[in-house]
């Protein structure tokens, strides 16, 4: 059903000599058929408990209800609706398939919508049956279409067993190629325990890789063994200071940044990309200015704070003896009658830091800057919206340390508020080019040549039997 006027996206795409792959289309699911495939994994039982736990909205709560229960404004007219026609388009695959050439994409990688808060459900039964169920209706109504979409499967993270079982039955029997993980778990306090009330309202955030309740290696390992990229979009919504009762986009600004930050910064000081130099991470629709800021902020941190200079800061170095004579000819009124070398506190405590834990960059083996940029740059993909200015930022050299060129990736978004006509959203990306923020061969990069090389650079395989297999195939030995 596309147009017969050619749209602004489609002669983006007519003029440059690449495909375009999009790394974060949404679909919005048909609530129906969705069930019906829950429904054939845990029962009808299993329905009507997911319909219970559904986000709504605060229906009938007054104000002050929702004060005193601190109930956090979610999101709301979130899809398309004055736009039909984009409604439908995300929601029937086929209408999808035949409009990608007017929304000026060759290939998609589609995301689910409301099946994003399945893995942070807290009931094991219920969050395994719903990722599961969401797994079978892509599986089942995507797949005829992956010449030119790749929907990706939905993986509970709670453990790592449950995390590896998910992996191994939607890539090894349903056949994904990509996957969707959250960025975080919830989990409670074990102090807490005893304290129903307050366990309900306290939780810690387990980004996997420092301080984990669980070693979730095994989880990166079986990625790599199933050649599938972990990619995270993950809500933050609702956590620290993004729980405003009466305001959504107070909530929602920056918070997809946030949870992607949160687990790339664990992933790295954790030494995951160390062990394991193979895999790639994407963290989606945050933008890449966050990315850039950890980038550079984990080399300035290091400079200052790495096993040999952190000594600058022992306080057992400090020289006493200077201290309290230049307190004696400088302290005035602040040292009268207060002056006594051996009572002194001085300004630095001794807080007994022991030896082994005063290195942070330990687990990730940092011994240089350039080791920094090794483990960060190749490994770290960030999903960046078309409307984004600060994409621009990957690709600005002169600032980012070394020279590096951050992979961002192109990530519609399309089927979500945040594009309101598809047929703009290619040509809102190379806005960018047209307003001289990047030039043609950064466009190249953004939204052809980082994608493919992140897929590809977990299977090589990707895009075999795809419309972009050709363009794809030399990507990798150029890299």
């Amino acid at each position: 059903m596309a147009s017969t006027n050619q749209s602004p996206s489609a002669a983006v795409r007519a003029r440059v000599n690449h495909p375009i792959i999009d790394s974060d289309g949404h679909a919005v699911e048909f609530g129906r058929a969705l069930f019906e495939c829950i429904a054939e994994v845990g029962g009808p039982g299993t329905v009507d408990r997911l319909r219970r736990l559904m986000p709504v909205s605060f229906g009938g709560l007054s104000y002050q209800q929702r004060r005193e229960q601190r109930l956090w404004r979610g999101p709301w007219w979130a899809l398309p609706a004055e736009n039909t026609l984009d409604l439908a388009t995300a929601t029937l695959p086929r209408l999808l398939y035949e409009r990608l050439d007017e929304i000026g994409l060759d290939f998609t990688v589609l995301y689910p919508s409301l099946a994003l808060v399945f893995p942070e459900f807290e009931d094991e039964e219920l969050r395994r049956a719903a990722c599961r169920g969401v797994n079978l209706y892509f599986a089942r109504y995507f797949g005829e279409y992956r010449d030119r979409m790749a929907p990706v499967a939905t993986v509970p993270m709670h453990s790592p067993r449950e995390a590896i079982e998910e992996l191994e039955f939607a890539v090894g029997t349903l056949g994904f190629k990509a996957v969707v993980m959250p960025s975080f778990v919830r989990r409670p306090i074990t102090a807490l325990a005893g304290n129903t009330e307050s366990a309900r309202f306290t939780k810690w955030i387990d980004t996997y890789c420092l301080d984990s309740e669980y070693d979730y290696d095994p989880v990166w390992a079986k990625c790599v063994e199933l050649k599938v990229a972990p990619t995270f979009h993950s809500l933050s919504m609702g956590i620290g200071f993004r729980a405003s009762i009466s305001n959504y986009m107070y909530n929602h600004i920056g918070h997809f940044a946030a949870s992607g930050e949160a687990l790339c910064k664990a992933l790295f000081m954790g030494g995951v990309t160390q062990r394991f130099p193979t895999l790639k991470f994407a963290f989606l629709e945050g933008g890449v200015a966050w990315g850039a800021g950890l980038y550079a902020d984990l080399i300035g941190h290091w400079e200052k704070r790495n096993a040999k200079d952190v000594e600058r800061y022992n306080p057992a170095r400090t020289d006493r003896e200077l201290f309290v004579s230049l307190c004696q000819r400088y302290g005035g009124k602040l040292m009268e009658d207060r002056l006594n070398s051996r009572a002194l506190t001085l300004p630095v405590p001794d807080q007994g830091v022991d030896l082994p834990s005063r290195d942070d960059w330990s687990r990730c083996g940092i011994k240089s800057a350039e080791d920094i940029r090794d483990l960060f740059v190749p490994h770290f993909y960030f999903g960046c919206e078309a409307d984004d200015p600060m994409n621009a930022t990957a690709f600005d050299t002169s600032r980012n340390p070394f020279g590096a060129r951050l992979n961002a990736i192109f990530s519609s978004d399309i089927g979500h508020w945040d594009v309101p006509d598809m047929r703009e959203v290619t040509h809102e990306a190379h806005e960018m080019v047209n307003k001289g923020w990047i030039d043609e061969s950064d466009f190249r990069r953004f939204v052809f040549e980082n994608p493919g090389r992140m897929w590809l650079g977990m299977n090589p395989d990707f895009f075999k039997g795809t419309v972009v297999e050709d363009a794809t195939r030399t990507l990798m030995s150029k890299a």
